[in-house]
């Protein structure tokens, strides 16, 4: 059994993995202004560049598909933390509410600090780098609020984690809409692009203020992976195996509530990768969550290169927000799952 996950875990790794690189070679080479494989050799490997070719594809197609893989990989881990520590397939950061209060304390952020993150440059780059940690106070507030009003006599709920999370989500939202529309017109402008979930601007200084919150807390999660499986059994019996259960699952939420704020703060809210990506990883490797996080990370950041290629290219030369795309893919998805949960 453990030998034939084993190999599943390999063969999807390879498969997915060619998968992002086909998807990547799409969005870099595709667009308004196209360029062939050769040009985009030459180009990397700095073989007679060439300035167009050199600013299309280093400022912008490839932080947008750095920032798409790192956004992927973090809501996609997220969201199999999420979904492990509450033994419930519908959590997602999304439906949970922690999008939404990062989010808004990243509006709250830009309506004092004026950060328009659709029209930032390297001036803003100290700004832009303490936008996590304010995406991490909102996310860390809504989870401490889903959580206090989800517990029942010292359990989670599993229908008031969900209801709340509902609640939650629209009151961050309807904050974050209210303090948009306080702003002046630009700002406005930017913070409702923002909203709706993009990379359109992505450049190396998002790269860098997200980076190590994913690295540092995603090599933290996945060393304690292992403990999402003893999840999946009554508290007691973690208990007698030695689990410090409340301690575990609080610094476990910390850490996807880093994440998911992190990634908000440099792409918006993007919902349904968390909800998506889990699934369909336990579907491909089984219930191991050694295997299924790094596979969630991977069909993460797959979905997500994919939805921005679209968003990028099929109203061109006009551009759709990703976070619509994923929530047209992710809409139905949900109802599966939500009929499937119901059966």
């Amino acid at each position: 059994m453990a030998r034939r996950s084993f190999h599943l875990f390999v063969w999807s790794s390879v498969s997915l993995g060619l998968l992002i690189l086909a998807a990547s070679y799409l969005h870099i080479t595709n667009g308004v202004f196209d360029m062939s494989v050769i040009d985009v050799a030459k180009t990397l490997l700095r073989i007679n560049s060439n300035k167009e070719f050199d600013l299309v594809i280093f400022e912008f197609r490839l932080p947008r598909i750095v920032i798409a893989v790192l956004v992927g990989v973090g809501l996609g881990i997220a969201g199999v933390v999420l979904q492990g520590i509450t033994r419930n397939g519908l959590a997602d950061p999304g439906i949970l509410g922690i999008n939404a209060g990062a989010g808004a304390a990243v509006v709250i952020f830009m309506f004092f600090f004026q950060v328009r993150l659709i029209d930032s440059d390297m001036s803003s780059w100290l700004l832009i780098m303490m936008m996590p940690i304010f995406g991490f106070i909102g996310g860390t507030i809504a989870a401490a609020l889903i959580f206090a009003f989800a517990l029942r006599h010292g359990h989670l709920d599993m229908q008031r984690l969900i209801l709340t999370g509902i609640s939650i989500n629209s009151g961050f939202g309807a904050l974050s809409m209210y303090l948009s529309l306080k702003m002046n017109e630009k700002d406005f402008e930017s913070a409702a692009v923002w909203m709706a979930g993009t990379i359109y601007n992505a450049n190396w200084i998002f790269v860098i203020a997200m980076l190590p919150w994913l690295l540092i807390l995603g090599f933290y999660i996945y060393k304690k992976a292992y403990l999402l499986d003893y999840f999946q059994l009554d508290e007691v019996n973690m208990t007698s195996l030695g689990i410090h259960v409340e301690k575990e699952k609080i610094t476990l939420l910390l850490a996807s509530v880093g994440l998911v704020s992190a990634c908000v703060s440099v792409s918006g809210s993007i919902g349904f990768i968390g909800l998506m990506a889990p699934h369909i990883a336990r579907q491909l490797v089984g219930i191991q969550h050694k295997y299924v996080m790094p596979i969630s990370a991977l069909i993460g950041a797959g979905l997500l290169i994919l939805s921005d290629f679209i968003a990028r290219t099929i109203f061109a030369p006009g551009e759709l927000a990703v976070g619509i795309v994923v929530s047209i893919i992710g809409i139905p998805y949900f109802m599966y799952l939500l009929v499937k949960v119901k059966d």
